[in-house]
């Protein structure tokens, strides 16, 4: 799924988790946060590639807007370091050992993690085997669910919807409890 749908799906489930039991600004926006943070370090290489290049914002645009199999070639380490980092990013078995240490550092389990498991729970069923699968047990297999392409035309428009539907939802449920 696309980043700014990874942040709004976040902050409504804070809105509507909210309605029931409060959470502060700084939860809410750390789970946002956490939500969007997950397909953020794959790019961090090609942005240091457009910073360091004068072709470089030219393909950090083609990447960030590829469709599947139209990515812009890359080099061999670049396109590793990318790949990597998406994988460890959208890992469950990662996602678990920073819960599991959190948790142990904490006591308790630190809510806005709900931001990051929602991301990671999500892309594996919105990314296809083509662009970007999703490998939910990285770093033991690169195995990932042949899900649905988040980025065809049919799918943002559905998930926009779907947002939309639930913010009404969410927004008229707390209009009325007011």
């Amino acid at each position: 799924m696309d980043i700014l749908a990874h942040g709004l799906w976040a902050g409504l489930g804070a809105a509507a988790w909210h309605q029931r039991r409060p959470l502060d600004r700084r939860t809410v926006g750390l789970a946002v946060g956490l939500a969007v943070l997950p397909d953020l370090p794959q790019f961090a290489p090609l942005l240091a590639l457009a910073l360091s290049s004068m072709d470089g914002w030219r393909v950090l645009l083609a990447y960030a807007n590829a469709l599947p199999g139209y990515e812009p070639p890359l080099s061999p380490m670049l396109a590793g370091l990318t790949h990597h980092l998406h994988c460890v990013m959208h890992s469950a078995l990662v996602a678990g050992a920073v819960t599991w240490g959190l948790w142990l550092w904490l006591g308790r389990f630190w809510l806005p993690l709900w931001g990051w498991w929602s991301h990671v729970l999500i892309d594996v069923f919105t990314h296809s085997a083509d662009f970007y699968p999703s490998p939910v047990f990285y770093p033991v297999t690169y195995w990932g669910l042949d899900g649905v392409a988040w980025n065809t035309p049919r799918f943002m428009v559905t998930n926009y919807l779907a947002i939309a539907v639930a913010a009404m939802v969410v927004f008229h449920r707390r209009s009325r409890t007011r």
